[in-house]
C-alpha cells in the first residue's frame, strides 16, 4: 500500500496530517472556518455538503462561519445538527451530497476546536489527497465565483442512521445486558437514548449528559485516570461490561465485567472474527503497530489479513483497494465496508453484545486466552530531539541475527519470539514503541526495557 510521503507543511499551523485541529480563537475562529469553507468548495467543488458539529462551546460559531464560506460560494449544505464524526460519514455516503465536514477537536482540551474532511461516499481527505492545498487557499482567502448563493436546510438523518448501525447485528440474538455507557460529556448520550429504546440491554449511565465544558475532563478514555469511574461502576453494578467514547465517539473503549479495561488490539481480532462470519474469506485490514493476535485470529476464521499503514486515511485506502469487509487499529479505530469503509465508535460495541450473546461467554473469557497468548507492552511514548537517529540505533542493534525487518510505517523487527514496531508521531518530536511476545511476559519486559533505554538514552 501507499507509504507516500506527506506533502510540505501547509501554511496555517492549525492543518495538521489528517485534519484541522487548533487552539480557538489562537489558532482557530470563525473568521477563519469561513475561508476554509470557501477553499474546500474551491478544492472540491461540490454541489452540496454535509456540516455537523460536536459539543465544544466554540462549535455553533465555528459552524456559522464554515456554513457562510460554502454557502457564499454557492454550496448547498445539509446541517446534521449537533452529532458524532460517524454520523457526518453516514451521511455523506447515504445523502445525495458531494462530501462532508465535520467540527470537532475528538479529545483535545475544552479550547480546542478542528475539522474532518471528507468527499463523495466519505471518502477522507487528507495532507496527500488534498488537504494541505484547501489550507493554502485558506492562507489566501481565496474563493470562488458564485452566480448563485447557495442554500442551508436542517437535516435529520439520526432515525436513517440508528436504523443503519442495528443493521449489523441480530436484534432478536441480543440477550438482556446490563452496560456502564460512559460518553464523558461528548455526544454519544443522546445517540445511546436512541439505541436504548430498541435494544435488550440496560444502561448505567455515567457522564452522559453533552457539555462543550467537560465538566468531568477530557473525553479520553485512554487516559488511565479517566477509565478508573467506568471501571469502578462496572464493579459496582455487576455489569456485563463498560463502554467509554471520546468526544466524538468515532473510538469506543470496552471493559470486561471484572472491570478490566480491554487494550483496542484484543477486540480487533474478535471483530474480525465476526466480519469473516458474514463475509467468508474475506480480507481483513489490520495496523503493524501490534499483528500476531490479528492475524492468527483471522487465518484460523479462513480470513486474509493485510497490513496497512497507520492512521485512519491510510487505513480507508487500503480498504478501499482490497475490498476488505473490516479494518482495525489497537488504537480502536474500527473500519467496515458497510459503512463506507468509514470508523464507528457504535458498530463495535454492538458486534461485541452480540458476540456474548449467542456465545453465552463473557467478555473476560473472550479475551484473557488472547491476552496470555499474545502479551503486550501497551503503546509507549516518549520525547525525543532526532527520532530518525534514534530510530537507525534501534535497528542497528536489533535488525540483525535473521531478525526480519518491515518499514511499513516506521520499523518493525520481528524474531520468533517477540516483535516490535517504533514509529514517529505525525505532529511532534514523539516515537511510539508496542512490543508483543508469544506467551512471554518476562521477554516483553525485558525487549521493552531495552528498547526505551535505547530511546530515552
Amino acid at each position: 500500500m501507499s507509504n507516500k510521503k506527506s506533502a510540505s507543511k501547509p501554511p496555517l499551523d492549525c492543518f495538521k496530517a489528517y485534519d484541522v485541529r487548533g487552539k480557538v480563537p489562537d489558532q482557530l475562529d470563525k473568521d477563519l472556518a469561513r475561508r476554509i469553507g470557501q477553499a474546500y468548495a474551491l478544492h472540491i467543488s461540490p454541489k452540496k455538503v454535509a456540516i455537523g458539529y460536536d459539543i465544544r462551546l466554540s462549535s455553533p460559531a465555528i459552524k456559522e462561519g464554515l456554513a457562510e464560506g460554502l454557502l457564499s460560494s454557492g454550496v448547498d449544505v445539509a446541517d446534521i445538527g449537533l452529532c458524532g464524526t460517524e454520523e457526518v460519514y453516514f451521511a455523506a455516503f447515504h445523502l445525495e451530497v458531494d462530501g462532508g465536514i465535520m467540527i470537532t477537536a475528538s479529545h483535545n482540551p475544552a479550547d480546542y476546536n478542528g475539522m474532518k474532511f471528507v468527499r463523495e461516499n466519505a471518502i477522507p481527505i487528507s495532507g496527500d489527497t488534498g488537504l494541505f492545498e484547501i489550507a493554502a487557499l485558506a492562507a489566501q482567502n481565496r474563493s470562488r465565483d458564485a452566480v448563485h448563493r447557495g442554500s442551508m436546510e436542517r437535516v435529520d438523518i439520526r432515525p436513517d442512521f440508528i436504523d443503519h448501525i442495528l443493521g449489523y447485528v441480530d436484534p432478536k440474538a441480543l440477550r438482556p445486558m446490563k452496560l456502564v455507557i460512559n460518553a464523558g460529556n461528548g455526544c454519544a448520550g443522546p445517540i445511546m437514548d436512541l439505541l436504548e429504546k430498541r435494544l435488550p440491554f440496560t444502561f448505567i449511565k455515567l457522564q452522559h449528559e453533552p457539555d462543550g465544558s467537560f465538566p468531568n475532563g477530557v473525553p479520553n478514555p485512554l487516559l488511565p485516570e479517566n477509565r478508573n469511574i467506568t471501571a469502578r461502576a462496572v464493579v459496582e453494578h455487576r455489569a456485563d461490561m463498560g463502554i467509554a467514547w471520546d468526544g466524538d465517539f468515532d473510538r469506543c473503549f470496552l471493559f470486561d465485567e471484572k472491570g478490566t479495561f480491554i487494550e483496542g488490539y484484543y477486540i480487533v481480532g474478535l471483530l474480525a472474527e465476526a466480519m469473516l462470519e458474514r463475509s467468508p474469506g474475506a480480507k481483513i485490514i489490520h495496523d503493524p503497530r501490534l499483528i500476531w493476535n490479528t492475524c492468527e485470529m483471522v487465518t484460523k476464521a479462513g480470513g486474509v489479513p493485510i497490513m496497512s499503514k497507520s492512521g485512519h486515511t491510510f487505513m480507508k485506502e487500503t480498504m478501499r483497494a482490497e475490498n476488505a469487509a473490516y479494518g482495525g487499529e489497537m488504537s480502536a479505530h474500527h473500519f467496515f465496508r458497510d459503512f463506507s469503509y468509514s470508523d464507528s465508535g457504535m458498530i463495535p460495541w454492538l458486534l461485541v453484545c452480540e458476540i456474548l450473546s449467542r456465545s453465552g461467554q463473557k467478555l473476560s473469557e473472550l479475551v484473557t486466552g488472547r491476552m496470555e497468548a499474545f502479551p503486550v507492552s501497551g503503546e509507549i511514548n516518549s520525547r525525543v530531539s532526532d527520532p530518525d537517529a534514534v530510530i537507525e540505533k534501534i535497528e542497528s542493534v536489533f535488525g540483525h541475527g535473521g531478525a526480519d525487518k518491515d518499514y511499513t510505517d516506521g520499523l518493525s523487527v520481528s524474531t520468533s519470539e517477540y516483535r516490535f514496531n517504533v514509529r514517529k508521531s505525525n505532529t511532534e518530536p514523539v516515537l511510539r514503541l508496542n512490543v508483543e511476545t508469544r506467551e512471554n511476559r518476562r521477554l516483553l519486559e525485558e525487549i521493552t526495557a531495552r528498547l526505551l533505554e535505547l530511546i530515552r538514552n
